[in-house]
């Protein structure tokens, strides 16, 4: 089965050693994935629903860039900062996936790479022949 490495061409990628996503046959998992813009600065800085939104946004182009789509979607794993945000993040979450429904997690954890992150989101998809 051929193995397929996405990546998004950022520098601590060789460094730390991990891809963006891999896709493997049919199942594509993407990386831990935060509110960043194409310049590498965080979106929506205190603002949990707007780095959801982006974080979901950029899931989503990497998912295409493997192939796939969210409705392709299987998982989420989501990793917050502070749990009472739930609602927000929830709620952009849902827009995604509301006919979606994959399976999925919200965690509270300490802290992110940034302290500007709030929200960081990995998701698995299988790509079904239709």
């Amino acid at each position: 089965m051929e193995r397929k490495n996405i990546s998004s061409g950022t520098p601590w990628e060789p460094i730390v050693g991990y891809s963006r996503a891999v896709r493997v046959g049919t199942q594509i998992h993407v990386s831990g994935t935060t509110a960043t813009a194409p310049d590498g600065k965080v979106v929506g800085i205190g603002d949990p629903y707007a780095q959801t939104v982006q974080t979901l946004k950029n899931i989503e182009a990497d998912l295409q860039k493997a192939g796939a789509s969210m409705k392709d979607v299987v998982r989420t794993r989501i990793f917050v900062t502070n749990i009472a945000d739930w609602e927000k993040i929830g709620k952009a979450h849902g827009e995604f996936f509301g006919e979606i429904r994959p399976a999925t997690s919200m965690i509270q954890i300490s802290a992110l790479i940034s302290p500007e992150m709030l929200v960081e989101i990995e998701a698995e998809a299988v790509v079904v022949a239709s």
